[in-house]
């Protein structure tokens, strides 16, 4: 099954979306290496082949849709992979409703934290969950101790719906009103969808 957004870049103001290839691994791979953000993901460390492994079963997972968060005053213009800030998932995991996302942004890069960054692309997301995947309630799980992730999920709407002690995790969820609707549309109405193929630089040409 061809994912639905494998040429999809949504272009924001401080974030670009781009979707996560084979090229974006060694640096995620990098990333979760920290020990800060395996607990904030709740992960346990790969090897760098699996976590091509990895990639490639995201890429071909209809439940997944998965964008690397770029930073848009670098890219286009310099190479991705030293443009990367985080990533931003949806799964659509509830077989019994389609309609439910559950979604994950993890901004990786300390300097990029506490700017808007993780909000945005949080946002570009939803747009897209909304308009391009049928989306009508979102849900988040955090853990407890990223207050941060919390609080911004809090702003978006969110409200908390469940605490598990065990897992020692939030579950927040947002309902798509009509009114949600609205003000989501209109918090992402500057966002461009255009094609990743077209935006990419072949490798090398801006080296010079």
């Amino acid at each position: 099954a061809m994912k639905i957004n494998q040429d999809t870049v949504l272009q924001g103001k401080k974030v670009a979306l781009v979707p996560y290839t084979a090229a974006h691994v060694p640096r995620y791979h990098e990333w979760m290496q920290s020990e800060e953000l395996q607990r904030l993901t709740a992960s346990e460390p790969l090897s760098l082949e699996q976590e091509y492994e990895m990639q490639r079963s995201w890429r071909d997972n209809a439940d997944k849709c998965t964008f690397i968060v770029l930073d848009a005053a670098r890219w286009p213009g310099q190479v991705e992979e030293s443009s990367m800030v985080g990533d931003v998932n949806l799964f659509l995991t509830n077989t019994e409703d389609p309609t439910v996302g559950e979604i994950e942004i993890m901004i990786a890069e300390p300097s990029y934290r506490g700017r808007g960054f993780g909000k945005e692309a949080t946002l570009l997301m939803m747009g897209y969950g909304v308009r391009n995947l049928g989306i009508t309630k979102f849900e988040a799980k955090i853990g407890q101790e990223n207050k941060a992730s919390i609080c911004m999920f809090k702003k978006l709407h969110f409200k908390e719906v469940a605490v598990n002690s065990v897992f020692q995790e939030v579950t927040l969820r947002l309902n798509v009103s009509d009114q949600e609707r609205g003000w989501l549309l209109e918090q992402t109405d500057h966002v461009e969808e255009k094609s990743y193929t077209e935006l990419k630089q072949p490798a090398g040409v801006l080296d010079t």
